[in-house]
């Protein structure tokens, strides 16, 4: 039986996340911007990025999915930002965000997906079920 790990007192994210490296593109001040995620969660996930936007920041992302024919077009605002050092790459910590009309369903159907692929079925719905209990 595996025994999953509690996260480190400093952990602030309430989701499991998953490394994975997914395309993702966004506008800042009329300049396109073409980054990659480092990880992925339910609740957002985190772009690899040395031009991260200010903490507080709402803005509109695309993230291609393989397989996918269309990216996801996902509204996400900064939570906070990593400078580079020795143990972390620079980027920005991003938190979906939905408003009406937004496919929070299709997102995290397809954020589950690629976590369930990555992790595995069965240790994807031990996390799940792990983070659950850590929220009650």
């Amino acid at each position: 039986c595996a025994v999953v790990d509690e996260d480190p007192p400093h952990e602030r994210r309430s989701e499991s996340r998953r490394p994975i490296e997914l395309k993702v593109e966004y506008k800042r001040l009329n300049t396109f911007f073409a980054d990659y995620t480092k990880n992925i969660s339910r609740g957002g996930t985190f772009i690899k990025t040395s031009r991260p936007l200010p903490v507080g920041t709402e803005f509109l992302f695309k993230l291609f999915v393989p397989g996918r024919g269309e990216p996801l077009t996902i509204h996400g605002e900064v939570q906070r930002i990593i400078n580079a050092s020795d143990d972390e790459e620079p980027g920005m910590a991003i938190r979906f965000v939905y408003r009406e009309g937004d496919p929070q369903v299709e997102i995290a159907g397809v954020v589950e997906a690629l976590m369930t692929d990555s992790f595995g079925p069965r240790l994807y719905a031990k996390l799940m079920d792990h983070a659950q209990k850590k929220r009650t």
